[in-house]
Protein backbone atom coordinates (compact mmCIF):
# COMPACT_ATOMS: atom_id res chain seq x y z
CA UNK A 1 0.00 0.00 0.00
CA UNK A 2 2.46 2.59 0.75
CA UNK A 3 4.87 1.30 -2.53
CA UNK A 4 1.18 2.43 -4.27
CA UNK A 5 0.99 5.79 -2.58
CA UNK A 6 5.27 6.80 -3.44
CA UNK A 7 4.66 5.89 -6.81
CA UNK A 8 1.84 7.94 -7.02
CA UNK A 9 3.82 10.87 -5.32
CA UNK A 10 6.50 10.08 -7.86
CA UNK A 11 3.94 10.50 -10.81
CA UNK A 12 2.85 13.95 -10.27
CA UNK A 13 5.66 15.97 -11.37
CA UNK A 14 6.29 13.68 -14.44
CA UNK A 15 2.74 14.53 -14.89
CA UNK A 16 2.74 18.33 -14.56
CA UNK A 17 6.67 18.42 -16.63
CA UNK A 18 4.19 16.81 -19.72
CA UNK A 19 1.69 19.24 -18.88
CA UNK A 20 4.26 21.99 -18.95
CA UNK A 21 6.18 21.21 -22.14
CA UNK A 22 2.47 19.99 -24.26
CA UNK A 23 1.41 23.67 -22.54
CA UNK A 24 4.53 25.37 -23.95
CA UNK A 25 3.83 23.79 -27.36
CA UNK A 26 0.77 25.86 -27.89
CA UNK A 27 2.04 29.21 -26.52
CA UNK A 28 4.55 30.32 -29.83
CA UNK A 29 2.95 27.44 -32.43
CA UNK A 30 -0.35 29.71 -33.16
CA UNK A 31 1.80 33.21 -33.58
CA UNK A 32 3.24 31.65 -36.89
CA UNK A 33 0.85 29.40 -38.21
CA UNK A 34 -0.62 32.43 -40.18
CA UNK A 35 3.40 32.60 -42.04
CA UNK A 36 3.25 29.64 -43.69
CA UNK A 37 -0.29 30.48 -45.60
CA UNK A 38 -0.20 33.99 -46.09
CA UNK A 39 -0.43 33.99 -50.02
CA UNK A 40 -3.70 31.40 -49.77
CA UNK A 41 -5.15 33.57 -46.93
CA UNK A 42 -4.83 37.07 -48.47
CA UNK A 43 -6.55 35.47 -51.80
CA UNK A 44 -9.68 34.04 -49.95
CA UNK A 45 -10.37 36.66 -47.56
CA UNK A 46 -9.76 39.50 -50.03
CA UNK A 47 -6.99 41.86 -47.44
CA UNK A 48 -4.35 43.09 -48.05
CA UNK A 49 -1.08 43.92 -46.28
CA UNK A 50 -2.15 45.65 -43.19
CA UNK A 51 -4.63 43.48 -42.28
CA UNK A 52 -1.93 40.60 -42.32
CA UNK A 53 0.70 42.33 -40.19
CA UNK A 54 -2.30 42.73 -37.84
CA UNK A 55 -2.46 39.12 -37.56
CA UNK A 56 1.20 38.77 -36.33
CA UNK A 57 1.69 42.37 -34.88
CA UNK A 58 -1.73 42.10 -32.13
CA UNK A 59 -0.97 38.86 -29.99
CA UNK A 60 2.69 40.55 -29.10
CA UNK A 61 0.89 43.71 -28.16
CA UNK A 62 -1.54 41.36 -26.27
CA UNK A 63 1.80 39.72 -24.57
CA UNK A 64 2.48 43.25 -23.06
CA UNK A 65 -0.79 45.49 -22.76
CA UNK A 66 -2.69 42.18 -21.01
CA UNK A 67 0.00 41.49 -19.05
CA UNK A 68 -1.76 43.01 -15.76
CA UNK A 69 -5.06 41.50 -16.64
CA UNK A 70 -3.34 38.09 -16.62
CA UNK A 71 -1.93 38.58 -13.20
CA UNK A 72 -5.40 39.45 -11.46
CA UNK A 73 -6.83 36.53 -13.73
CA UNK A 74 -4.34 34.09 -12.27
CA UNK A 75 -4.65 35.73 -8.33
CA UNK A 76 -8.39 35.04 -8.60
CA UNK A 77 -8.64 31.88 -10.70
CA UNK A 78 -5.77 29.68 -8.96
CA UNK A 79 -2.14 28.57 -10.56
CA UNK A 80 -3.43 25.45 -12.26
CA UNK A 81 -6.93 26.58 -13.47
CA UNK A 82 -5.39 29.72 -14.95
CA UNK A 83 -3.29 27.39 -17.48
CA UNK A 84 -6.31 25.79 -18.37
CA UNK A 85 -8.18 29.15 -18.83
CA UNK A 86 -5.40 29.69 -21.28
CA UNK A 87 -5.72 26.61 -23.47
CA UNK A 88 -8.98 27.18 -23.82
CA UNK A 89 -8.81 30.51 -25.00
CA UNK A 90 -6.46 29.51 -27.20
CA UNK A 91 -8.97 26.87 -28.63
CA UNK A 92 -11.17 29.22 -28.96
CA UNK A 93 -9.38 31.66 -31.01
CA UNK A 94 -7.29 29.02 -33.48
CA UNK A 95 -10.91 27.95 -34.14
CA UNK A 96 -12.30 31.68 -34.83
CA UNK A 97 -9.59 32.23 -37.24
CA UNK A 98 -10.10 29.94 -39.15
CA UNK A 99 -13.66 29.90 -40.12
CA UNK A 100 -12.90 32.02 -43.18
CA UNK A 101 -13.88 35.98 -42.90
CA UNK A 102 -11.62 39.37 -41.78
CA UNK A 103 -13.54 39.93 -38.86
CA UNK A 104 -13.24 36.35 -37.53
CA UNK A 105 -9.73 36.16 -38.33
CA UNK A 106 -8.60 39.16 -36.23
CA UNK A 107 -11.06 38.29 -33.41
CA UNK A 108 -9.75 34.76 -33.08
CA UNK A 109 -6.18 36.46 -33.10
CA UNK A 110 -7.03 38.52 -30.26
CA UNK A 111 -8.34 36.01 -28.27
CA UNK A 112 -5.11 33.86 -29.13
CA UNK A 113 -3.14 36.74 -27.85
CA UNK A 114 -4.95 37.57 -24.85
CA UNK A 115 -4.90 33.57 -24.13
CA UNK A 116 -1.04 33.26 -24.51
CA UNK A 117 -0.60 36.30 -22.46
CA UNK A 118 -2.04 34.32 -19.62
CA UNK A 119 0.44 31.41 -20.43
CA UNK A 120 3.03 33.61 -20.16
CA UNK A 121 2.45 35.09 -16.93
CA UNK A 122 1.53 31.77 -15.31
CA UNK A 123 4.27 28.99 -16.69
CA UNK A 124 6.74 30.77 -15.20
CA UNK A 125 4.91 30.62 -11.65
CA UNK A 126 3.89 26.65 -11.76
CA UNK A 127 7.73 26.24 -12.71
CA UNK A 128 8.86 28.16 -9.26
CA UNK A 129 6.19 26.21 -6.85
CA UNK A 130 5.85 22.75 -8.56
CA UNK A 131 9.73 22.14 -9.09
CA UNK A 132 11.57 23.68 -6.82
CA UNK A 133 13.86 21.20 -7.20
CA UNK A 134 14.53 21.02 -10.53
CA UNK A 135 13.53 24.89 -11.53
CA UNK A 136 16.32 25.75 -13.85
CA UNK A 137 16.18 22.67 -15.64
CA UNK A 138 12.27 22.56 -16.21
CA UNK A 139 12.92 26.18 -17.42
CA UNK A 140 14.83 25.19 -20.17
CA UNK A 141 12.51 23.00 -20.88
CA UNK A 142 9.98 25.20 -21.24
CA UNK A 143 11.44 27.39 -23.54
CA UNK A 144 13.06 24.57 -26.04
CA UNK A 145 9.09 23.37 -26.17
CA UNK A 146 8.36 27.03 -26.97
CA UNK A 147 10.82 27.56 -29.68
CA UNK A 148 9.84 23.75 -30.62
CA UNK A 149 6.49 24.16 -30.92
CA UNK A 150 6.94 27.19 -33.71
CA UNK A 151 9.12 25.41 -35.78
CA UNK A 152 6.48 22.32 -36.06
CA UNK A 153 4.01 24.77 -36.69
CA UNK A 154 5.91 26.84 -39.29
CA UNK A 155 7.13 23.44 -40.94
CA UNK A 156 3.91 21.13 -40.92
CA UNK A 157 1.15 23.96 -41.64
CA UNK A 158 2.14 24.33 -45.37
CA UNK A 159 2.01 20.60 -46.32
CA UNK A 160 -1.49 20.25 -44.11
CA UNK A 161 -3.19 23.34 -46.19
CA UNK A 162 -1.82 21.51 -49.35
CA UNK A 163 -3.60 18.56 -48.06
CA UNK A 164 -6.96 20.18 -47.19
CA UNK A 165 -6.88 23.89 -47.19
CA UNK A 166 -5.62 26.77 -44.90
CA UNK A 167 -8.73 26.99 -42.91
CA UNK A 168 -8.48 23.36 -41.75
CA UNK A 169 -4.92 23.29 -41.68
CA UNK A 170 -4.94 26.59 -39.24
CA UNK A 171 -7.84 24.48 -36.62
CA UNK A 172 -6.14 21.28 -37.11
CA UNK A 173 -3.82 22.99 -34.68
CA UNK A 174 -6.38 22.97 -32.19
CA UNK A 175 -6.04 19.11 -31.48
CA UNK A 176 -2.74 19.81 -29.69
CA UNK A 177 -4.10 22.71 -27.43
CA UNK A 178 -7.00 19.97 -26.39
CA UNK A 179 -3.86 17.24 -25.60
CA UNK A 180 -2.65 19.87 -23.54
CA UNK A 181 -5.74 20.58 -21.33
CA UNK A 182 -6.28 17.11 -21.25
CA UNK A 183 -2.94 16.18 -19.37
CA UNK A 184 -3.29 19.63 -17.30
CA UNK A 185 -6.88 18.59 -16.48
CA UNK A 186 -5.41 15.52 -15.02
CA UNK A 187 -2.38 17.19 -13.37
CA UNK A 188 -4.27 19.28 -11.91
CA UNK A 189 -6.87 16.73 -10.10
CA UNK A 190 -3.97 15.21 -9.31
CA UNK A 191 -2.68 18.14 -7.34
CA UNK A 192 -5.51 19.28 -5.77
CA UNK A 193 -6.59 15.86 -4.56
CA UNK A 194 -2.48 15.90 -2.62
CA UNK A 195 -2.96 19.30 -1.19
CA UNK A 196 -6.25 18.24 0.27
CA UNK A 197 -4.64 14.92 1.85
CA UNK A 198 -2.04 17.17 2.99
CA UNK A 199 -4.07 19.38 4.81
CA UNK A 200 -6.40 16.51 6.25
CA UNK A 201 -3.26 15.46 7.39
CA UNK A 202 -2.07 18.84 9.29
CA UNK A 203 1.40 18.46 7.07
CA UNK A 204 0.83 21.31 4.27
CA UNK A 205 3.39 23.98 4.61
CA UNK A 206 2.97 26.99 6.02
CA UNK A 207 3.34 30.22 3.71
CA UNK A 208 6.02 31.98 3.64
CA UNK A 209 6.33 35.75 4.56
CA UNK A 210 7.44 37.66 1.85
CA UNK A 211 11.11 39.31 2.31
CA UNK A 212 9.42 42.93 1.52
CA UNK A 213 6.12 42.93 2.82
CA UNK A 214 3.86 44.40 0.48
CA UNK A 215 6.47 46.61 -1.30
CA UNK A 216 5.13 46.62 -5.38
CA UNK A 217 7.52 44.99 -7.67
CA UNK A 218 7.30 48.10 -9.29
CA UNK A 219 9.42 49.82 -6.73
CA UNK A 220 11.85 47.85 -7.13
CA UNK A 221 14.60 48.21 -9.32
CA UNK A 222 15.93 44.61 -10.13
CA UNK A 223 12.66 44.55 -11.44
CA UNK A 224 12.95 47.73 -13.70
CA UNK A 225 16.24 45.85 -14.52
CA UNK A 226 14.99 42.68 -15.33
CA UNK A 227 12.34 44.40 -17.60
CA UNK A 228 14.53 46.18 -19.71
CA UNK A 229 16.43 43.05 -19.97
CA UNK A 230 13.59 41.38 -21.21
CA UNK A 231 12.71 43.77 -23.48
CA UNK A 232 15.94 44.43 -25.24
CA UNK A 233 15.81 40.31 -25.34
CA UNK A 234 12.39 40.43 -26.91
CA UNK A 235 12.83 43.56 -29.47
CA UNK A 236 16.12 41.64 -30.81
CA UNK A 237 14.10 38.73 -31.26
CA UNK A 238 11.26 40.20 -33.24
CA UNK A 239 13.12 42.42 -34.99
CA UNK A 240 15.78 39.98 -35.76
CA UNK A 241 12.51 37.21 -36.73
CA UNK A 242 10.66 39.96 -39.35
CA UNK A 243 13.78 40.47 -41.26
CA UNK A 244 16.39 38.55 -41.24
CA UNK A 245 15.33 36.80 -44.54
CA UNK A 246 15.17 40.19 -46.28
CA UNK A 247 18.24 40.94 -45.17
CA UNK A 248 20.05 38.02 -46.37
CA UNK A 249 18.05 37.93 -49.38
CA UNK A 250 19.55 41.41 -49.73
CA UNK A 251 22.96 41.03 -48.86
CA UNK A 252 24.13 37.75 -49.64
CA UNK A 253 21.41 37.42 -53.39
CA UNK A 254 19.76 34.43 -51.84
CA UNK A 255 16.64 33.53 -53.33
CA UNK A 256 13.55 34.56 -50.17
CA UNK A 257 12.59 31.01 -49.99
CA UNK A 258 16.52 30.03 -49.39
CA UNK A 259 16.68 32.94 -47.03
CA UNK A 260 13.52 31.86 -44.77
CA UNK A 261 14.84 28.47 -44.54
CA UNK A 262 18.04 29.56 -44.00
CA UNK A 263 16.82 31.55 -41.37
CA UNK A 264 15.32 28.72 -39.16
CA UNK A 265 18.71 28.25 -38.03
CA UNK A 266 18.04 30.94 -36.02
CA UNK A 267 15.06 29.20 -34.66
CA UNK A 268 16.31 26.02 -34.09
CA UNK A 269 19.44 26.35 -32.34
CA UNK A 270 17.56 28.43 -29.39
CA UNK A 271 16.78 24.64 -28.20
CA UNK A 272 20.39 24.07 -27.04
CA UNK A 273 20.91 27.69 -25.78
CA UNK A 274 17.26 26.98 -23.64
CA UNK A 275 19.55 23.81 -22.11
CA UNK A 276 23.36 25.59 -22.03
CA UNK A 277 22.29 28.56 -19.66
CA UNK A 278 21.08 26.12 -16.25
CA UNK A 279 24.10 23.98 -17.01
CA UNK A 280 26.09 27.83 -17.08
CA UNK A 281 23.99 28.67 -13.44
CA UNK A 282 24.86 25.59 -11.77
CA UNK A 283 28.66 25.58 -12.95
CA UNK A 284 29.13 29.73 -12.25
CA UNK A 285 26.33 30.06 -9.70
CA UNK A 286 25.89 34.07 -10.87
CA UNK A 287 22.99 34.26 -13.20
CA UNK A 288 24.10 37.68 -13.67
CA UNK A 289 27.26 36.65 -15.70
CA UNK A 290 25.30 34.04 -17.64
CA UNK A 291 23.44 36.51 -18.77
CA UNK A 292 26.77 38.58 -19.48
CA UNK A 293 27.91 35.49 -21.43
CA UNK A 294 24.60 35.43 -23.59
CA UNK A 295 24.44 38.80 -24.56
CA UNK A 296 27.98 38.51 -25.87
CA UNK A 297 27.16 35.65 -27.88
CA UNK A 298 23.44 37.50 -29.42
CA UNK A 299 26.11 40.44 -30.61
CA UNK A 300 27.88 37.92 -33.01
CA UNK A 301 24.89 38.70 -35.14
CA UNK A 302 24.58 42.20 -35.71
CA UNK A 303 28.29 42.14 -35.76
CA UNK A 304 28.96 39.36 -37.86
CA UNK A 305 26.57 40.35 -40.64
CA UNK A 306 28.30 44.11 -40.34
CA UNK A 307 31.65 42.23 -40.66
CA UNK A 308 31.41 38.81 -42.39
CA UNK A 309 27.92 38.40 -44.40
CA UNK A 310 29.34 35.75 -46.08
CA UNK A 311 29.40 33.61 -42.30
CA UNK A 312 25.77 33.89 -42.12
CA UNK A 313 25.08 30.72 -41.39
CA UNK A 314 27.56 30.86 -38.46
CA UNK A 315 25.96 34.33 -37.18
CA UNK A 316 22.46 32.61 -37.58
CA UNK A 317 23.37 29.52 -35.59
CA UNK A 318 25.10 31.81 -32.53
CA UNK A 319 22.16 34.18 -32.16
CA UNK A 320 19.83 31.22 -32.00
CA UNK A 321 21.73 29.96 -29.24
CA UNK A 322 21.59 33.28 -27.46
CA UNK A 323 18.17 34.16 -28.12
CA UNK A 324 17.02 30.54 -26.77
CA UNK A 325 19.69 30.96 -23.51
CA UNK A 326 18.58 34.95 -23.25
CA UNK A 327 14.87 34.48 -22.28
CA UNK A 328 15.54 31.42 -20.06
CA UNK A 329 18.60 33.49 -17.96
CA UNK A 330 15.76 35.89 -17.46
CA UNK A 331 12.89 33.75 -16.48
CA UNK A 332 15.93 31.77 -13.87
CA UNK A 333 15.97 35.17 -12.35
CA UNK A 334 12.15 35.86 -12.30
CA UNK A 335 11.54 33.30 -9.92
CA UNK A 336 15.05 33.22 -8.27
CA UNK A 337 14.24 37.21 -7.09
CA UNK A 338 10.77 35.94 -6.31
CA UNK A 339 10.45 35.89 -2.35
CA UNK A 340 7.12 34.08 -2.32
CA UNK A 341 4.34 33.08 -5.32
CA UNK A 342 2.62 36.53 -5.65
CA UNK A 343 5.34 38.58 -6.25
CA UNK A 344 6.74 35.78 -9.06
CA UNK A 345 3.34 36.47 -10.40
CA UNK A 346 3.79 40.19 -10.37
CA UNK A 347 7.26 40.49 -11.36
CA UNK A 348 6.48 37.78 -14.52
CA UNK A 349 3.59 40.06 -15.66
CA UNK A 350 5.39 43.28 -15.45
CA UNK A 351 8.49 41.51 -16.94
CA UNK A 352 6.88 40.20 -20.21
CA UNK A 353 4.13 43.19 -20.43
CA UNK A 354 6.92 45.75 -20.01
CA UNK A 355 9.10 43.69 -22.54
CA UNK A 356 6.49 42.59 -25.24
CA UNK A 357 5.41 45.96 -25.27
CA UNK A 358 8.51 46.87 -26.20
CA UNK A 359 8.95 44.05 -28.70
CA UNK A 360 6.03 44.97 -30.94
CA UNK A 361 7.84 48.04 -31.87
CA UNK A 362 10.90 45.79 -32.66
CA UNK A 363 9.91 44.88 -36.79
CA UNK A 364 8.48 48.20 -37.09
CA UNK A 365 11.23 49.95 -36.20
CA UNK A 366 13.85 47.88 -37.95
CA UNK A 367 11.84 48.05 -40.94
CA UNK A 368 11.67 51.71 -40.53
CA UNK A 369 15.36 52.27 -40.23
CA UNK A 370 15.85 50.10 -43.30
CA UNK A 371 13.60 51.90 -45.31
CA UNK A 372 14.95 55.54 -44.39
CA UNK A 373 19.05 54.46 -45.45
CA UNK A 374 17.98 52.06 -47.81
CA UNK A 375 20.59 49.01 -46.22
CA UNK A 376 21.27 46.88 -43.02
CA UNK A 377 24.05 48.91 -41.24
CA UNK A 378 21.83 51.04 -39.26
CA UNK A 379 18.93 48.32 -38.95
CA UNK A 380 21.84 45.91 -37.22
CA UNK A 381 23.13 48.52 -35.10
CA UNK A 382 20.06 49.09 -33.57
CA UNK A 383 19.56 45.36 -33.09
CA UNK A 384 22.78 45.53 -31.22
CA UNK A 385 22.05 48.41 -29.27
CA UNK A 386 19.29 46.73 -28.22
CA UNK A 387 21.91 43.73 -27.04
CA UNK A 388 23.78 46.36 -25.21
CA UNK A 389 20.76 47.47 -23.03
CA UNK A 390 19.90 43.68 -22.47
CA UNK A 391 23.90 43.29 -21.06
CA UNK A 392 23.66 46.71 -18.67
CA UNK A 393 20.36 46.10 -17.27
CA UNK A 394 20.58 42.42 -16.91
CA UNK A 395 23.80 42.19 -15.25
CA UNK A 396 22.73 44.68 -12.82
CA UNK A 397 19.55 42.77 -11.82
CA UNK A 398 20.19 39.08 -12.33
CA UNK A 399 21.48 38.27 -8.71
CA UNK A 400 24.88 37.54 -8.07
CA UNK A 401 25.77 34.13 -6.42
CA UNK A 402 22.71 31.34 -7.07
CA UNK A 403 21.24 29.15 -5.01
CA UNK A 404 21.73 25.40 -6.17
CA UNK A 405 18.55 23.96 -7.11
CA UNK A 406 18.80 21.89 -4.11
CA UNK A 407 18.69 25.21 -1.94
CA UNK A 408 15.57 26.64 -3.83
CA UNK A 409 13.69 23.25 -3.26
CA UNK A 410 14.04 23.59 0.56
CA UNK A 411 11.37 26.54 0.32
CA UNK A 412 7.89 25.55 0.91
CA UNK A 413 5.37 26.56 -1.27
CA UNK A 414 2.38 28.83 0.59
CA UNK A 415 -0.29 26.06 1.86
CA UNK A 416 -3.33 28.35 0.26
CA UNK A 417 -1.58 28.61 -2.81
CA UNK A 418 -1.10 25.17 -3.29
CA UNK A 419 -4.62 23.99 -2.35
CA UNK A 420 -6.34 26.30 -4.40
CA UNK A 421 -4.08 25.22 -7.51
Amino acid sequence: MQRGRGRRTAALPLLLLAGVLLVALNLRGPLVAVAPVVDALRADLQVGAGTIGLLTSIPVLCFGLAAPLASLLIARTGVHRAVVVSMAGVLAGTLLRSLGSPGAAVAGTVVIGLAITVGNVVVPVVIGRDFPGATNVVTAAYTAALNVGSTLTSALTAPLADLVGWQAALASWGLLVVVAATVWTAALRQQTARAAAAEAAGTAPPPRPPITPGRPVWRQPAAWGLTLAFAGQAFSYYGATAWLPTLLSDENGMSRAAAGVSSSLFQVFAVVGAFSVPALVAWWKRPALVLLAVTVVWAALPVGLLVAPGLWALWCCLAGIAQGGGITVVFIAIVRRSSDLTENRRLSAMVQGGGYVVAATGPLVIGAVHEATGGWTLPLLVILGAVVVMAVAGTASAGGRAETDNEVGARPAPAEEARRG
